[in-house]
């Protein structure tokens, strides 16, 4: 695609995907809004993704007939992929986006663009999940939303309230260094995109708005919630394993260096820690009985909670409690080789202890058995990772401060922004 090269404050864009039914109105709506309560240079660009209707025909419509309004067609469908097409080839100093069905309500736009063109912040969201935020929608969408919200504070350690409201906005500078980083081109496209930005050290502007839903959206909510669970474990791997130089791109952007960031709290712990000896306790039984009959009980016990203590030890370091980069890892996996040992004793125990009281006990009792075991052993593996083993990480880390941004001089001069 080729760059519209005209310097303009805020290029607004409207992703679509069969959309004839809405459109017209929309961008009517929309220019119209902006012509009047917004005094500054804008455009509109429609991005249509594969529409199999009428909707790239009226696009082009629009654009004929009403001015600062593009249009840009692509062959494959995603919000994620709309978004950095046209950001990626825009001048504009202000980048945003807000859904065709312009569910928020407009008046939320200039306190959105407002702090990015004044050099106070980064990022901007609309949030539909603060108090003072007015939301029409059903519980069910309310319940999947702040659920959501809620697993990326505890799995990510996400400062921001709502993810996936289509109403944001990034600075030219941003985007230009964080779009090149982010994979997803579809509905985790927004959550990827803030959580990069946060880990950068950028200060994210939340906007409280009115939502309203559209009762024809057709989303798929399984699919997405499936997509947006895969899109969360990928991008923890890849923040855990220093895949992605967020460091390198808050020094390149003028915050310095962020320093390391505050530990996950201990509500938040238990919980991962929990995941992780959920999914252990499992491969532990797998384990089990795959090796029993080559071994017998009590080997087959041993090397299946070796296997997944040495995972488990690595897993919580940098999910559970935060630990991150190689210094250190040797002698964490050393000292949780040593609670593996207390753990071993405690469901060596319970065989033995099984065998006496039961000497023909089968398998499924064994499993019982040292799965309650392991219960417990798990309780004190958490007790001695979280005192002992990851003890200096919890106490010696500076807690990460939020970053300042640069004086507006040092950008461009503050625009007001007339209500």
């Amino acid at each position: 695609m080729t760059p519209w090269t005209e310097r303009i404050d805020v290029e607004l864009v409207v992703p679509v995907h069969d959309e004839e039914r809405v459109l017209q109105e929309s961008i009517w709506r929309l220019h119209r809004y902006l012509s009047l309560h917004l005094p500054m240079e804008w455009r509109i660009t429609i991005v249509d993704n594969a529409s199999t209707d009428r909707t790239l025909e009226i696009a082009e419509g629009l654009a004929g007939s009403l001015s600062d309004v593009r249009v840009l067609h692509l062959d494959e469908k995603g919000r994620g992929r709309a978004l950095k097409a046209a950001w990626s080839g825009s001048g504009a100093q202000v980048l945003a986006y807000l859904d065709v069905d312009l569910s928020t309500d407009l008046a939320g736009l200039a306190p959105l663009v407002a702090p990015l063109l004044s050099g106070h912040s980064d990022v901007a969201i609309g949030t539909r999940l603060t108090r003072t935020s007015r939301v029409v929608r059903g519980t069910k969408r309310e319940l999947i939303s702040r659920s959501y919200n809620g697993i990326l504070r505890t799995v990510l350690s996400t400062s921001f309230t709502d993810a996936q409201c289509g109403f944001k906005a990034i600075t030219r500078e941003a985007a230009t260094r964080l779009l090149p980083l982010v994979q997803d081109g579809s509905w985790f496209f927004d959550t990827e995109l803030l959580v990069l930005a946060e880990r950068s050290g950028l200060r994210i502007h939340e906007v409280p708005v009115d939502w309203t839903d559209d009762p024809d959206s057709r989303v798929d909510i399984r699919r997405t919630a499936v997509e947006d669970l895969k899109g969360i474990w990928r991008l923890l791997n890849d923040l855990g394993r220093h895949r992605i130089p967020v460091d390198a791109i808050a020094e390149e952007l003028g915050r310095g260096p962020i320093g390391p960031s505050e530990p996950p709290r201990l509500g938040a712990q238990v919980l991962r820690f929990g995941v992780v000896g959920v999914l252990s306790t499992l491969a532990f039984a797998l384990l089990f009985l795959v090796l029993r009959p080559l071994f017998g009980e009590q080997a087959a016990n041993f090397l299946a909670l070796l296997a997944t203590a040495v995972a488990n030890t690595g897993v919580n370091r940098w999910f559970t409690f935060g630990v991150t980069g190689r210094v250190g890892a040797v002698r964490h996996q050393v000292q949780g080789l040593v609670v593996f040992g207390l753990a071993w004793c405690i469901t060596s125990g319970s065989l033995v202890a099984l065998h006496d009281a039961v000497p023909n006990a089968s398998p499924a009792e064994e499993i019982l058995v040292l799965t309650v075991a392991n219960l417990v052993a798990t309780v004190l593996r958490f007790v001695l990772l979280r005192a002992w083993v990851f003890r200096a990480r919890r106490t010696g880390a500076e807690p990460r401060r939020p970053t300042v941004a640069p004086p507006a001089s040092d950008r461009h001069e503050p625009m007001e922004i007339a209500p």
